[in-house]
């Protein structure tokens, strides 16, 4: 069991319902760890629609997770 804070950003933190939280997880990669999130909160959104990031640098869905990271899932972003 790996714990991770995740930090979540427009739609994925509305679906949410928060900003941030303290996951523990079993998952072994960053695209495993969206899994489960998405099956908990709900989440639409696919990964090839999504960028991640741990610890303030962008990161490949096969990373692993590391103990106290910061995980950082980020949806496109719209301006205007």
């Amino acid at each position: 069991m790996t714990r991770v804070n995740v930090l979540y950003f427009a739609s994925l933190r509305d679906a949410a319902g928060v900003a941030s939280e303290a996951v523990e997880s079993d998952a072994t990669d960053l695209q495993a760890l969206y899994g489960e999130l998405r099956t908990r909160h709900g989440f639409t959104l696919l990964v090839d629609r999504l960028r991640v990031a741990t610890d303030g640098a962008f990161a490949r869905w096969s990373d692993g997770l590391r103990e106290g990271s910061e995980v950082a899932f980020i949806p496109p972003v719209s301006g205007g």
